[in-house]
């Protein structure tokens, strides 16, 4: 498919036609289609910590404030120390992203890879723990590997500056699709919508993992997955593409 960017919308320089927009943007490359991914393990992953790990969030923070609320109000079912350990972590995680970025940033693509290495690093330590020490003991020590991680995530992912796709946060992205719509605005309503799709099936996928076969089950899965969105990216980002600069 020919890209025309004649045809790039207002909202966010995409193309005509979703699935190029999404593969061979002439400005983000295939960062569109690897953030799809993460967006879809953002679900997986907040699943995973809300149904199996105390109702805590480790990617969507908004969320989790409003659960520490709950806490605080002695509203049962809900984790204060949890809640508080998943902010922290996050805010450390978003801490290191931004070293990560401070290093990498001359080559996005590179920057993304490098920042899953260290993802799906304390993936796999919460893995272990997980086992290691049963549900009881590692709940809190998980908690925290997990909101690392997505800390980590959510700064790099800041920095590639991809209209629409934050991986976690979706409010704005539902509020845009609205006036996408009224403006006639297809391509950039089909992308934002395309990013609510991949968080709802990984929510989808990763309530039905966690509820059928365990927490373990559930880490393993989305670290399985961040294994091979590394192994795309790496791919991605050999040479020096053009789009693998500074986001202008």
């Amino acid at each position: 498919m020919k890209i025309r960017p004649r045809g790039a919308s207002a909202g966010g320089d995409a193309p005509d036609g979703a699935g190029a927009s999404f593969l061979r943007h002439p400005r983000h490359g295939p960062i569109p289609a690897i953030l799809l991914l993460l967006t879809f393990g953002t679900g997986l992953i907040d699943a995973l910590s809300v149904l199996g790990l105390g109702r805590v969030f480790v990617a969507n923070m908004t969320g989790n404030v409003v659960f520490i609320g709950f806490a605080l109000a002695h509203a049962p079912g809900f984790s204060l120390w949890g809640s508080i350990v998943a902010l922290v972590a996050f805010l450390l995680g978003a801490a290191g992203g931004g070293v990560v970025v401070t290093r990498f940033e001359a080559h996005r693509g590179r920057l993304l890879r490098n920042a899953l290495i260290v993802q799906l690093g304390l993936l796999l330590v919460g893995l272990v723990l997980w086992h290691l020490l049963g549900a009881i003991n590692a709940q809190l020590a998980v908690l925290g590997a997990l909101a690392l991680a997505l800390g980590l995530q959510n700064s790099v992912v800041r920095h590639l500056a991809v209209p629409d796709l934050t991986t976690t946060v979706l409010t704005m992205t539902l509020t845009g699709i609205g006036a996408d719509l009224r403006r006639r605005d297809v391509p950039t309503a089909v992308r934002r919508g395309t990013s609510v799709v991949c968080m709802l099936a990984g929510a989808l996928g990763g309530a039905v993992v966690v509820l059928h076969s365990g927490v373990g089950a559930g880490l393993s899965a989305v670290t399985a997955l961040t294994g091979v969105v590394l192994i795309l990216t790496a791919l991605a980002s050999r040479g020096q593409p053009a789009w693998a600069g500074p986001p202008s």
